[in-house]
This record gives structure tokens, sequence and C-alpha cells, in this order.
């Protein structure tokens, strides 16, 4: 492996390290409960390993899933985002900027539709 695409996926697994402290900091406050599996889904990102393919930031509480390097997104640039509506439900989205590819309500975060998401995002250029 190149030292850039080793120096991409230092960045990247960075992100994910962050994205599981600022959902801690967040779980701390009450009425945040329904993020806890969110957290999860986090921390189960980075076991499997997939924290070397995607970068992983939040807006407010919303994860939000790129292929950027950078923290922040461009207008054309395509994340995944997932936000819990409340106990065991979560709306999920393939976007950019303003445009939504695929949303769909979820009640678990095992469901294949989000792991479709992913594989479709996983698919495009890192940048």
């Amino acid at each position: 492996m190149d030292a850039r695409s080793e120096k991409i996926i230092d960045i990247f697994k960075v992100s994910w390290e962050e994205t599981v402290k600022h959902y801690d900091n967040l779980l701390n406050f009450p009425g945040w409960d329904r993020y806890i599996p969110v957290r999860q889904f986090v921390e189960d990102m980075i076991e499997t390993g997939e924290d070397r393919f995607f970068h992983a930031g939040t807006s407010m509480a919303t994860l939000m899933i790129s292929r950027s390097v950078n923290h922040g997104l461009r207008k054309d640039q395509k994340f995944v985002s997932i936000e819990a509506i409340g106990d065991n439900d979560y709306e999920i989205k393939l976007r950019e900027y303003l445009k939504t590819y695929r949303e769909y309500r979820i009640t678990n975060l095992d469901d294949p539709r989000l792991n479709q998401l992913l594989k479709t995002l996983k698919d495009t250029l890192v940048d």
C-alpha cells in the first residue's frame, strides 16, 4: 500500500474514534438514549474494519458517513446519514447536498437496506 493510501486510512480511522467520543459525550445527557444503538453501530464498524473505507462525522447528533478525506462535505460528495428518530426508529439516507438518492425508515441498524447504502457509497471514489 502506498503512503497516500495509508494516510487516508489513518484519517478515516481517526474520524471514527472522534465520532465515538462525540456520542459518548452526547449520551451523558438525558434524552439522548435513542442514540445508544447508533454509537454501537459506530463501534461495530470499527471492529469489523469498515472504518478503513469511510470517513465518519456528525451533524448535530446525526451520523454522517462519507468517502471524503477532509472534514466537511462539498456539495458534490455523497454520504449516508443515520438519524435516530425514536427508540428503534431510524431514518437513513444516501444523499448528495440537497439531492436524496435513497431514503428509508428502519427499526434496527442491521437492516440490509443500510448495508446496501454503505456498499453503494463504498463504490464511490475517495476524495
